[in-house]
């Protein structure tokens, strides 16, 4: 067989090589894998298992014989323990897709999550995945881990439903966890707004940046451009009031100079001259020292003592027009006021 008609049948399987880089990883179809392509098997039997809460085991009941069957078309064993609250998985000796026991573990995680059958189900497809994005840690205040999931669900969920049509995901917050189901693609962009929210970034600047790239995608002229002149820029201000220190220091004067020396104990010894007395001196002068020290605190410790018994000034006594006595009266200015009342009485009889 030549390489034309070599070619040709790889092309008809619908498997494409490519012998150079590839400049977008997102274009490349990847070919479905089907069961010729690995008649004898599996070698060893895998399986996981998955806890789930006590108040989803009523629906988990119900929905069983589904997830059975769907599992089944893939030739995929499970088992639910209703004692232990337990779901397991595992692969049979028919099953020849080696990566559908991940994808079966997925799906019993995201029942246990609460997440319903008809949206679990669909991480089975090749193009489908999911994330369970952990969100508890990302915030320490627990109420403000509680506002900031509040503000990523929105008002009726308005915001969660937005987030969903721009992305082509399932997305359920639940407890301290955020299950997404969906493209590839689109989960990178839930896990990074989910993050961003809980960083305290408010997902409507994301869900206005991920609008115009949606319509940016329609024009084939910007397609191949640098989006970044298009995309709105966000800064971060911080509004919380900071509480200012009660000591406020004050910024030295910047000097080229370096700080002058400390001068040291021998320097300080030739300053005061005590540096060239001798051993007899320097004993002399301390005890000298120590008995002046003595002196001045019991002059201190005296002068204490006979403040209590100093007796403290008294006030000086005042008449009730408010003029001490010792003050004069003005006899002159008396006579003369006590003259001009008699007058006035004459002259009104």
């Amino acid at each position: 067989m030549s390489d034309s008609e070599s070619d040709t049948g790889d092309v008809e399987k619908g498997i494409e090589h490519f012998n150079g880089p590839v400049e977008n990883a997102w274009l490349m179809k990847i070919p479905e894998f089907k069961p010729e392509d690995n008649p004898n098997g599996l070698v060893e039997e895998s399986s996981f298992s998955c806890l789930f809460p006590k108040y989803r085991e009523k629906y988990i009941k119900e929905c069983w014989p589904l997830v059975v069957k769907a599992l089944n078309t893939h030739n995929v064993k499970a088992e639910l323990d209703l004692i232990l609250g337990n779901m397991t998985v595992r692969t049979t000796r028919k099953t020849w897709d080696p990566f559908i026991i991940v994808k079966s573990r997925d799906l019993i995680k995201l029942l246990s999550r609460s997440v319903p059958f008809e949206q679990a189900v669909k991480v089975l497809e090749d193009e489908i995945s999911c994330d369970i994005i952990k969100i508890k840690n990302l915030v320490r205040n627990k109420e403000k881990f509680v506002k900031r999931r509040s503000r990523l669900i929105g008002p009726n969920g308005c915001t969660l439903k937005s987030l969903e049509l721009l992305t082509n995901c399932y997305v359920l917050v639940q407890g301290a966890t955020v299950s997404a189901i969906g493209p590839y693609k689109g989960l990178q962009c839930v896990r990074k707004v989910v993050e961003e929210t809980m960083k305290n970034i408010h997902p409507i600047y994301n869900i206005k940046a991920l609008m115009i790239k949606r319509e940016l995608m329609k024009d084939e002229n910007l397609r191949e451009e640098n989006w970044e002149r298009f995309l709105p820029r966000f800064q971060a201000k911080n509004t919380s009031k900071r509480n200012k220190p009660k000591v406020v220091k004050k910024k030295k004067e910047y000097t080229p100079f370096p700080p002058p020396m400390q001068e040291s104990k021998i320097d300080k010894q030739l300053a005061s001259g005590e540096y060239f007395l001798t051993d007899e001196q320097k004993r002399s002068k301390k005890r000298q020292e120590e008995v002046d020290k003595e002196k001045r605190n019991v002059a201190v410790q005296k002068q204490r003592r006979e403040q209590d018994f100093v007796a403290p000034e008294e006030p000086s006594k005042r008449s009730k027009s408010g003029q001490s006595t010792s003050e004069k009266l003005d006899v002159k200015s008396l006579k003369s006021k006590i003259a001009k009342a008699n007058k006035r009485a004459t002259k009104s009889k």
